[in-house]
């Protein structure tokens, strides 16, 4: 055995790991680049009125690295982009191009339970959308709950009445 090794085994042996163990920590091959970004999908809520406007912000983000695909939805004005990106950077992008620009701040109002609430409802949402805000929700053991448990058909104890 080679002087180094001799050296090191009685450290090897002291935690209890093997020396192939010992000496694989050495032979490690790591990666000298950053991580890759995960594979994400960016919403941005964009003001376009033209073809001019949509081909700008579409070009814009287009050409960035780990970009898949790009989606451009001017009656929406919505810009989904698909890709290896962070979206802070395709939000600056977009900004870059003299449009304002915004992450988008719908969703669809089948997913909230009051959609019709002073926070939630937005006149310029498009069709089908409401804005994204914390609602309060009620106790599952509120008593309205607990009286619609007692006529429903989930319930075998029902009442049979009905």
């Amino acid at each position: 055995m080679s002087r180094a090794l001799l050296r090191f085994l009685p450290k090897i042996r002291s935690k209890k790991m093997g020396a192939l163990d010992y000496l694989s920590n050495f032979c490690t091959v790591t990666s000298t680049r950053g991580r890759r970004k995960p594979m994400q999908t960016v919403e941005i809520r964009v003001k376009m009125d033209c073809d001019g406007c949509e081909r700008r912000v579409k070009n814009a983000v287009k050409n960035m690295k780990g970009v898949r695909t790009v989606e451009v939805n001017r009656k929406q004005h919505r810009v989904t982009v698909s890709g290896f990106v962070d979206p802070n950077k395709v939000l600056k992008r977009v900004k870059n191009t003299g449009k304002r620009a915004e992450f988008w701040p719908y969703i669809p109002y089948n997913l909230v339970q009051y959609p019709y609430v002073a926070q939630v409802y937005d006149k310029r949402a498009p069709a089908g959308f409401v804005r994204n805000a914390t609602q309060a929700v009620p106790m599952p053991n509120a008593t309205d709950e607990r009286i619609t448990y007692l006529f429903s058909d989930d319930n075998p104890n029902a009442c049979s009445i009905m």
